[in-house]
């Protein structure tokens, strides 16, 4: 397990009341080009991928059979969650709960993690292009502040690694989804900047620039360190981005 490579975020590591980390593809049992792929439908051997689990999970200290992880079906669609267990039909969660891990599946779309310091509550989305562009982010923001009390000036946020500006390449019906700024155009090619969409809807929200952290990896165009569906196609792993609040009273 010493090979195993995690992302962690600076930001959110200042906290001790919350754990983050994502995985990447360094440090599983799986064949290449799965390494460590954590996702059972990608035909993967489902032992293998057991073992890569198990291996991420220990390494943070979490029980998967304690998190709470969703059905990513590309939507705004965000539960309040205080069991674990799988949720149908939605792409973010938000909790309270001490101890529960919540968990997304990427491979080139945006994990973002929200976190308020004052209210301890915790918001994990997986935003792809088609999320991002129905507001997934400031939908999260907007009920951790109604449903939870939370203020999204106390708001810490993530930006994890995710298909980058210079590769994310989008048609032209994708990018009339987003303003001009969030995409770019090289000769006659359009490249979406998710993580900039993203960043605006967090600012848009009220969450302040200094609380936004913003990873510069680019999966597509990191693949020592990277699963990619968008590079690799049916030949791509799964990675997971996981955060908890933690119960120091009760550890």
């Amino acid at each position: 397990m010493s090979d195993l490579r995690l992302i962690r975020s600076e930001k959110l590591s200042r906290y001790s009341s919350v754990r983050f980390a994502m995985s990447t593809r360094v440090g599983g049992v799986s064949p290449e080009p799965l390494g460590m792929n954590l996702s059972y439908r990608v035909g993967d051997d489902p032992a293998n991928v057991a073992e890569n689990r198990k291996r991420f999970f220990e390494a943070l200290g979490f029980m998967e059979s304690g998190s709470a992880i969703p059905h990513q079906c590309h939507s705004s669609n965000i539960q309040i969650v205080s069991q674990p267990g799988e949720y149908d039909a939605c792409d973010g969660l938000v909790t309270q709960t001490n101890d529960l891990p919540l968990i997304v599946s990427i491979a080139d779309c945006l994990p973002v993690t929200i976190y308020d310091v004052a209210k301890a509550v915790l918001g994990l989305v997986h935003a792809g292009w088609r999320g991002t562009a129905q507001g997934i982010v400031a939908e999260t923001v907007d009920l951790m502040v109604k449903q939870c009390g939370s203020s999204a000036g106390e708001m810490i946020t993530y930006l994890g690694p995710s298909a980058g500006v210079c590769c994310y390449e989008v048609g032209r019906e994708v990018a009339e989804l987003f303003s001009l700024d969030q995409v770019e155009q090289r000769d006659d090619r359009l490249y979406l900047n998710l993580k900039k969409a993203n960043c605006d809807q967090l600012l848009g929200a009220g969450v302040r620039e200094e609380n936004i952290e913003i990873s510069p990896f680019c999966t597509i165009c990191t693949p020592q360190l990277f699963h990619s569906h968008r590079r690799d196609r049916n030949k791509s792993g799964r990675m997971m981005a996981t955060v908890s609040l933690v119960d120091h009273a009760g550890s």
